[in-house]
């Protein structure tokens, strides 16, 4: 029987049907789409995950906390500089194997040229005040003090300025973002944007937790503090790193708040649409929504995504399990700590890189910039608590905590850098970003995008909010 015939037996059925019977099904029809359409709402209606709540200080959770705003200034002193050059002066070195490149870490030959720079030219004074070109502030949230950069663009007519928060992650930090301020704070198009860079606690100038159980969800709950604290009811969210995990939280605990939401580095469960397309992705990709560009960063996935990750990861296993015996090294060794921190601006900028006998270091950096971001974690010693956000985030599986299961419904801004560790296409990122307004293709650059490449990133952040803003 064809859906003609189907659809006329069903017409003669109705027909024959007294008229009490007739009103019988129609209000069962109505019933049942009256459930369909709920239950569509219901999927479609936002959700979000509990705040929770958290005291990270030392000792007892006191009866109430000072909530005010305090300028902050970094400051150094001579005796910091003459303990870091003494420090310097000692170090025992390894001597790099022949053609060992990067492939074994941070070849020691090269590293002596950087430590070298470093002890006789690098200027921590000078850089002490790049840092405070722009204003700093620390208010106290949980027991901590968070560090926060607040920038505001020139008052200018007829501009939209709009409020956005950039979080770092690890080995970063908030200076990752100096040179993408100017970008964001100048006017396009009529748009500008107040800018704040926290710094995650535990990593430089913001208090390590004192407390057990400092997770990406306890972060994300600090910062919508500042955030309510500024007086901002509404924003936007940059991250990428641990910045990414930590603003989508954000917007998974308060979607009403987050007005949208870019990353640069988008992170999905393996399930088992995602095990499918990798299946047959290669072979037909328009099966499973794969660009060409998409099959030309994944494949061969096990070389690109798998043996790939494997060697870049050794760290990760570390802190997510030691971090307080893996990090006394960098605590007390200022080129150790160098070492460790600058491998992961070699390598995760491009990981062709290990074949380089320098690294590739300072084809997208200057040494003062990269050893900027170490003396941050040198003269706060904070590599141990930085190194602990691993442990607290890897208790147990990710995928059965609550953010796993919840789904983003902001909009939703990404950018794929083709260096990045590990490459999600569209098609992987709409099963956890539900409402995504762009997805771009970006034509270079790695994990560390604000640091590498602040103008296209600069650029991808502003196409997307116009879109959101509807410029």
């Amino acid at each position: 029987m064809g859906l003609r015939d189907s659809a006329d037996l069903s017409v003669n059925t109705f027909c024959g049907l007294d008229p009490i019977q007739q009103q019988l099904v129609i209000g069962s029809a109505v019933a049942a789409g009256g459930i369909l359409i709920h239950l569509l709402y219901k999927r479609r209606q936002v959700k979000s995950i509990p705040l929770g709540e958290g005291w990270w200080g030392a000792g007892q959770k006191p009866l109430s906390e000072d909530e005010q705003i305090h300028p902050f200034e970094v400051q150094t002193t001579d005796e910091e500089i003459e303990d870091l050059h003494e420090r310097i002066d000692r170090t025992r070195y390894t001597e790099s194997l022949e053609d060992g490149c990067f492939h074994y870490g941070f070849n020691s030959t090269y590293l002596k040229k950087v430590v070298s720079y470093w002890r006789h030219k690098f200027d921590w004074k000078k850089q002490v005040a790049a840092l405070n070109k722009y204003p700093h502030f620390k208010t106290k949230i949980e027991g901590l003090d968070v560090h926060y950069v607040h920038v505001r663009p020139p008052r200018r007519e007829n501009q939209t300025v709009v409020p956005l928060m950039l979080v770092h992650g690890w080995p970063g930090s908030f200076y990752e973002f100096y040179k993408i301020l100017p970008l964001l704070t100048e006017n396009r198009d009529g748009l500008a944007f107040e800018v704040i860079c926290p710094s995650i606690p535990g990593y430089g100038f913001s208090d390590a937790p004192r407390k057990q159980g400092f997770d990406s969800l306890a972060a994300a709950r600090v910062f919508l503090t500042l955030m309510e604290r500024l007086g901002f009811s509404q924003f936007y969210l940059q991250g990428g790193d641990w910045g990414s995990l930590i603003t989508t939280n954000m917007s998974q605990m308060k979607p009403m708040c987050v007005k949208g939401l870019h990353l640069n580095m988008i992170k999905v469960r393996m399930g088992f649409s995602v095990m499918f397309s990798l299946m047959i992705g290669s072979y037909l990709p328009f099966l499973v929504g794969f660009s060409r560009e998409d099959v030309r960063r994944l494949f061969p996935f096990f070389e690109k995504n798998v043996y790939g990750i494997l060697r870049e990861t050794g760290y990760f296993h570390i802190q997510a399990t030691k971090p307080d015996t893996a990090g006394c090294g960098g605590n007390d060794s200022p080129v150790g700590l160098a070492a460790y921190i600058l491998e992961k601006f070699s390598t995760w900028t491009d990981n062709s890189n290990r074949a380089l006998a320098d690294g590739g270091l300072e084809r997208k950096f200057s040494l003062d910039d990269v050893l900027t971001n170490v003396m941050i974690y040198w003269t706060t010693g904070s590599i141990v608590s930085s190194m602990r956000f691993y442990k607290e985030n890897f208790k147990s599986n990710p995928d059965n905590r609550v953010d796993a299961k919840v789904g983003i419904t902001v909009p939703t801004g990404l950018a794929a850098f083709p260096a990045e560790l590990m490459h999600c296409p569209k098609s992987w990122a709409r099963h956890r970003y539900q409402n995504i307004y762009s997805y771009t293709f970006m034509p270079r650059g790695g994990h560390f995008a604000a640091f590498e490449e602040p103008q296209l990133l600069a650029n991808d952040i502003v196409q997307f909010v116009k879109k959101v803003e509807k410029f």
